[in-house]
């Protein structure tokens, strides 16, 4: 089975969460399986292959995939956290999700100034998060290398909304 046909058939969509009138697309059977974990990271690190020098995981669900890309391509990981969770100096960008706004914060310095980051998340709707990972990792100093995600949700603008980067999604589908 492909990469793409495993993803779909382990994801969950779960109406009226986090709040009514939102469906949510699961990720997180995919993530337990080991034979679709395995191929989607596996493609991830094919898809960007020699053009990263770290990862960066979006929180929450980006922190698995950057993990186990970073760990197996050898590359630091950094960290792009929600509000209030890193110490010390950081660097906030705000963003508005399809159910209210949030902010997301990195510690800059993590990696050496102009380092090719790739950016992965989960799942990309809007945008919001990802393109305010991408305003966080070059405010630091990086270069985005690209963006990488499990499943892109078509007719929400989130490709649009981030034009100037390279996107690769495994599974795109209509919202």
């Amino acid at each position: 089975m492909n990469v793409s046909d495993l993803v779909l058939e382990r994801s969950n969509t779960i109406p009226d969460f986090p709040k009514p009138g939102i469906v949510f697309r699961d990720l997180t059977p995919v993530f337990a399986d080991a034979e679709a974990f395995t191929a989607v990271i596996d493609d991830l690190a094919a898809r960007f292959a020699g053009r990263f020098d770290a990862v960066a995981g979006v929180e929450a669900r980006g922190f698995l995939l950057a993990a186990a890309l970073a760990y197996a391509s050898h590359v630091p990981l950094v960290a792009v956290r929600k509000g209030g969770k890193l110490p010390g100096v950081v660097i906030s960008e705000d963003y508005a999700l399809e159910y209210g706004s949030a902010t997301l914060e990195i510690k800059p310095g993590q990696v050496a100034a102009g380092s090719r980051i790739l950016i992965l998340d989960d799942v990309l709707a809007t945008g919001g998060s990802c393109s305010a990972a991408a305003r966080l990792v070059e405010r630091a100093g990086y270069a985005v290398a690209g963006m990488g995600l499990v499943l892109e949700l078509q007719g929400l603008g989130g490709r649009e909304r981030l034009a100037d980067y390279d996107l690769y999604a495994i599974v795109a589908e209509p919202a």
